[in-house]
């Protein structure tokens, strides 16, 4: 596939006839590209970019720049991720690695990057986009705050285990994907990682995997970053107090995380995944699986749920759902015995912890309509698990 060109004019400075260029980052550009996220970020994510982009599974497709002549700009990276809701798999895109020259801000290229980004998420399938951001920057490219990270919580006594503990080899894969699962067994929505993300995770110098291994084979796993364990799991609890051996400060308190005779409580203010939905109709479509297992029980009926600018409807008929069917502008709802839900809020809705009847409580423009009953268990509280390479 040839590079994708898409030229900007600069017309931010009198006179100025120059124009940048977004197109799909080449080989040659890999040192400009460090240079420019060492500037704007930290000397660990030029490190990343270099894993993401000499990885067989992401290359340099997965990495885009905005070019004045010669001169990157500014870049962003797109990686593949799983989402699976309700054991349903949503392929998912991530951005990440984004930065711009400090002479180059405010003219747009960051907008050019994420259209880029999101064209080329859609073309490979994703119907969603997740990821970890800087406050608010990316609600102006259609993300929403959805799912919490988790909170960190302090180390109050240090134990001693027996377990070897080392850094991770390529060779535990298989293992950390194990325990990982393991983890992740109890909530609804979680995020495993693909085989390049933990290549990428146990070279990445910005953090160190950490396991703890019994009699040569891994009991359990934990992922330092600065101070704070991350990504923690163990088997048992001589596994766990192995791993805090390693002396954090404090400890990710992710779901099923059994460490209270060590650890204060959850303290920090909230942090949260942004989530972005390019087409509420052909996500809620491929989740028809799901839906039709929320609604067994309900007598047959159609469903109708408005954004208000566009709507969807689909019967509930004989144990099945759908298919969906999109619509035009629909402002009130209520009136015809549908939901309303603000479209800024489906990411919410469909991925975060209160659900249907707990947004109703704190949106006026998220309502379940006359069946409440119906609605609310087409949309619970969802619990949550998101393994990306990013920490919060």
């Amino acid at each position: 596939m040839p590079p994708t060109v898409n030229p900007i004019a600069d017309n931010h400075r009198p006179g100025n006839t120059a124009v940048v260029e977004i197109r799909t980052a080449r080989p040659s550009d890999l040192d400009q590209i460090a240079a420019l996220l060492t500037a704007r970020g930290e000397p660990e994510d030029a490190a990343d970019h270099r894993l993401v982009v000499e990885d067989p599974d992401a290359g340099w497709e997965a990495c885009a720049v905005a070019v004045d002549g010669d001169r990157v700009v500014s870049t962003a990276t797109l990686l593949d991720e799983t989402v699976v809701l309700g054991g349903v798999e949503i392929p998912t895109g991530q951005v990440e690695l984004v930065a711009t020259d400090v002479e180059y801000e405010g003219r747009g290229l960051v907008r050019a990057l994420m259209d880029w980004a999101h064209q080329r998420s859609a073309d490979r399938g994703h119907l969603l986009q997740v990821m970890i951001g800087i406050p608010y920057f990316y609600r102006q490219f259609g993300y929403s705050y959805s799912t919490p990270m988790p909170l960190p919580r302090p180390v109050q006594s240090v134990p001693t285990g027996e377990d070897l503990v080392r850094e991770a080899r390529l060779s535990d894969i298989p293992d950390l994907v194990r325990l990982q699962d393991i983890a992740q067994s109890g909530v609804e929505l979680r995020v495993p990682r693909s085989a390049a993300c933990w290549r990428w995770v146990i070279a990445q110098p910005g953090s160190s995997l950490h396991v703890a291994t019994r009699a040569d084979q891994v009991v359990g796993c934990a992922r330092m970053a600065e101070d704070t364990m991350h990504e923690f799991v163990a088997l048992d609890s001589d596994a766990a107090m192995s791993l805090l051996s390693l002396a954090p400060a404090t400890v990710d308190a992710r779901p099923g995380l059994a460490l209270d005779a060590f650890l204060g409580p959850p303290s920090g203010q909230l942090q949260e995944f942004y989530f972005r939905i390019p087409s509420a109709a052909a996500l809620l479509e491929h989740l028809r699986p799901l839906l039709a297992r929320r609604l067994a029980g309900f007598d047959d009926t159609d469903v109708l749920v408005s954004f208000f600018r566009s709507h969807v409807r689909f019967a509930w008929q004989d144990g099945e759902v759908g298919p969906v069917r999109p619509g035009g502008t629909l402002q009130g709802p209520y009136s015809q015995g549908g939901a309303g839900v603000a479209p800024d809020l489906l990411a919410p809705l469909l991925f975060g912890p209160h659900g249907m009847a707990g947004l109703r409580q704190r949106h006026s423009d998220c309502y379940p309509g006359p069946h409440a009953e119906l609605m609310e268990a087409l949309f619970p509280p969802v619990t949550s698990d998101l393994l990306l390479w990013y920490l919060p």
